[in-house]
């Protein structure tokens, strides 16, 4: 038998993280973990990956929510950004 677990889904371009929500999902660790430097709303900036702080980062994932790796997945304490399903599986084991 299967266990089955329950959970809650946001769209976050509806319902916008705060700064301080962002804060608390990084944990302490680098904004750059929760950071998409993949997505075409980042290229198209042309900014230096290397040169932006936390605090710009947040600032630019306030403005633009595509600059959030998604899937944002909180499971127990532990936070998984862009996790792939193989990653998320074994934390749910």
């Amino acid at each position: 038998m299967q266990k089955k677990t329950a959970f809650n889904e946001r769209d976050f371009f509806q319902e916008p993280f705060g700064r301080d929500e962002i804060k608390t999902l990084l944990q302490g660790k680098s904004a750059a973990e929760m950071f998409n430097f993949r997505s075409p709303s980042f290229k198209k900036m042309e900014l230096e990956r290397d040169k932006l702080t936390d605090a710009q980062l947040i600032d630019l994932m306030l403005q633009e929510p595509r600059l959030i790796r998604r899937p944002v997945i909180k499971i127990g304490k532990t936070v998984y950004f862009g996790a792939d399903a193989k990653i998320l599986a074994q934390a749910l084991k």
